[in-house]
């Protein structure tokens, strides 16, 4: 047995002379062939070489233990199973879901409950039916969508409305000041008007002043030249003394001329034209002597005819020919015109170098030809002539301005505030409220800069500012008030405040029923009222508004066949509310106007004995249930005492008369008057 053992021992071998070295890591330029005995399968699978990473070269050569060391840190990879078939079809690729994502985007369903959205541009459609996309919209709906559906329809048109009443005061807001600016250019082009027309009138008189000095007019008949230097004063009262002194003086020598020219304010003779001659239309033949005056405001044609030496009562000692009036034309209804020269001539000089014609209103004319060809009368008279017809119609244009301005005044005033036309007395002032000045912290200011404050003050109004708008009346009432002297303007300052101060009371009365049950937002529209004088519209307005919750919360008590329970809740609202207030109309009105919250709360509590009297008219009287309704109601009443009112004894007071009587009835006692005697215990 020792034999075969030393026979199987694996020491058995050559023996090694030394120990066995081992050789550092060499480069490998090829793949390692695997030993059958390291990898445990006789039939391996031939797979491909795999690139291995490059190491360092090895000084020396490795021997069989090198190589196992190698086999020992390599990797096989790609060992495919044995049943692999390669005509197996590939997995196909998975498709992107985005692709079904742009396809489809629809918005997540809402949850379970929720009301069906609101469709805006179905709503702008002009062609809606409303029944049939309610159909549409909420057929399916329940009753809690439908009630959020039209929550938010409601909402959708307050936003509408706000939107529409913000877009109102901007278009108001610009329309406001468009009327300014327009008003002011209004004005600048009125003032460029008279420049032109003053700038008209001094290139007039310049061209006149040339002419002048090119040919000098001397009028034969004229004033005096002391007349004429009297005439240049600036006095007033000279120059109407000697206008008159002209006017008599025309009279006196012109038979007929007052016939033709009455006195009248600044009327006066600018020329005297001297002799002329009266020419056929046709045959231009000259037919009888005249004699031209020029007025300031008519040409007058008087005919010169010799005194008759032998009249009776005849004055010997005056000139021996007469003037007579014989045609007046004022100068705005004729046309004075320049005769040109013709072919035909006598003596060298055209017939009617020297000649006018006289155009009046109808078809007639006439022409006249001066006697002293060799003078300028013709020349000086139609400069005269263009002059007062420039004069007149200048006259008479500011004359138009001032009517259109008293005018536009009315019609300003009354356009804004139509109002005013019913005030008759004030509107006939308002001719002179336009140059009227009021004065205002020191400064003197139009009542076109009181128009200005109206327009801001309805701005704020307009816009709810209430603060702004009521320290704005204030201020305006203050300045009426200063105004003592000045009686009209007070007035229209006064009437356009009122108008205002009630639209904004209106606004601040809507605004306390609305928030009547806050007692600090109550407070404050209270005092706003007292500020614009509206104190008894808005104890009035607050009391209603208290006596229609308490309608509304006793319908919301609703009988359930417990008539205590009915009677206690009902009690206990009215009280309440009572309670409530009177403890807030104690701190938002002033102390003299409680007797009218005591009237009311009075008011209120018989309201209630009326309901109560209603709902016991079945129950037996001083029956259990009777007498427990009778003390809830009174016990509810005892919460008025902490604000100052006892009321108890007048709750349920007719129902304990009538108790007391069936009591006293029952029981046969009578007085002597024939009542009841439990009826004074009641009592």
């Amino acid at each position: 047995m020792s034999e075969e053992r030393s026979k199987i021992s694996l020491r058995s071998g050559p023996k090694r002379k030394g120990r066995p070295t081992i050789s550092a890591p060499r480069q490998i330029s090829s793949p390692i062939l695997q030993d059958d005995a390291l990898t445990g399968s006789a039939a391996a699978a031939p797979i491909e070489p795999v690139p291995m990473p490059r190491l360092r070269a090895a000084p020396t050569a490795g021997g069989k233990t090198s190589n196992l060391v190698k086999q020992r840190y390599s990797t096989r990879f790609n060992n495919l199973p044995t049943d692999f078939d390669s005509a197996v079809p590939s997995v196909p690729t998975v498709p992107s879901v985005g692709q079904y994502e742009q396809k489809d985007r629809r918005p997540p369903p809402s949850h379970p409950g929720a009301a069906p959205a609101i469709d805006i541009k179905a709503l702008r459609d002009p062609s809606l039916v409303p029944d049939q996309f309610v159909s549409a919209v909420l057929g399916d709906a329940t009753e809690d969508q439908i009630h959020e559906f039209e929550e938010a329809l409601r909402k959708l048109k307050g936003r509408a409305a706000t939107d529409l009443h913000q877009n109102l005061m901007q278009n108001r807001t610009q329309f406001i000041k468009i009327s300014k600016e327009a008003e002011k250019l209004k004005g600048e082009m009125r003032a460029l008007r008279n420049l032109m027309a003053e700038l008209k009138m001094n290139t007039t008189a310049l061209r006149a002043a040339s002419m002048k000095n090119e040919e000098p007019a001397t009028v034969p008949g004229r004033a005096p030249a002391s007349l004429s230097k009297r005439d240049k004063r600036s006095s007033v009262a000279d120059r109407s003394a000697l206008w008159n002194s002209q006017m008599q003086a025309l009279y006196k020598n012109v038979e007929g001329s007052q016939k033709f020219l009455p006195n009248a304010a600044g009327r006066h003779v600018v020329q005297n034209a001297g002799p002329w001659i009266e020419l056929d239309n046709a045959t231009y033949k000259s037919r009888r002597a005249m004699q031209i005056f020029l007025l300031n405001d008519h040409l007058l044609i008087a005919s010169r005819k010799k005194r008759k030496a032998d009249a009776p009562n005849a004055d010997m000692r005056g000139p021996m020919i007469k003037l007579v009036a014989d045609r007046c034309w004022s100068l705005l209804d004729i046309e004075v015109v320049d005769m040109p020269g013709t072919g035909d001539s006598s003596g060298g000089r055209n017939k009617l170098a020297d000649a006018i014609m006289v155009r009046g209103g109808g078809q007639e004319s006439f022409i006249y030809r001066t006697e002293k060809p060799e003078a300028s009368e013709k020349k000086t008279l139609l400069l005269n002539v263009r002059k007062a017809v420039e004069e007149l119609r200048k006259g008479l244009q500011s004359e138009m301005e001032a009517n259109n301005k008293v005018r536009e005044t009315i019609n300003y005033f009354a356009s804004r505030d139509p109002g005013l036309l019913q005030k008759t007395e004030l509107l006939e002032t308002l001719s002179d409220i336009k140059d009227m000045l009021i004065e205002v912290d020191g400064k003197q200011q139009n009542l076109r800069w009181v128009e200005s404050q109206m327009d801001e003050l309805d701005i704020d109004v307009a816009l709810q500012r209430v603060e702004p708008s009521v320290a704005r009346v204030e201020k305006l009432k203050g300045l009426a008030r200063g105004l003592k002297s000045n009686v009209v303007a007070q007035d229209f300052i006064n009437f356009k405040v009122e108008e205002r101060s009630t639209r904004l009371a209106g606004i601040i009365i809507r605004e306390l029923e609305s928030t009547h049950s806050q007692q600090m937002k109550t407070k404050r529209n209270v005092g706003w009222l007292a500020r614009l004088g509206f104190e008894d519209r808005a104890r009035e307005a607050y009391l209603t508004a208290r006596s229609g919750i308490i309608r509304k919360r006793a319908r919301q008590c609703i009988f359930q066949g417990d008539l205590h329970l009915y009677i206690w809740q009902l009690s206990f609202v009215y009280f309440t509310i009572i309670h409530n207030t009177v403890q807030c109309f104690q701190g938002c009105f002033p102390p003299p106007m409680m007797s009218a919250c005591v009237k009311w709360a009075k008011e209120a509590v018989e309201a209630f004995n009326v309901i109560l009297a209603r709902q016991l008219s079945s129950t037996e009287r001083g029956g259990q249930v009777w007498t427990q309704c009778m003390e809830r109601a009174k016990e509810h009443a005892q919460k008025l005492s902490e604000v100052g009112l006892d009321f108890k004894n007048l709750v349920g007071r007719e129902l304990e008369e009538e108790a007391a009587a069936a009591a006293a009835a029952a029981a046969g006692t009578w007085d002597e008057s024939g009542s009841p005697v439990g009826l004074g215990l009641a009592q």
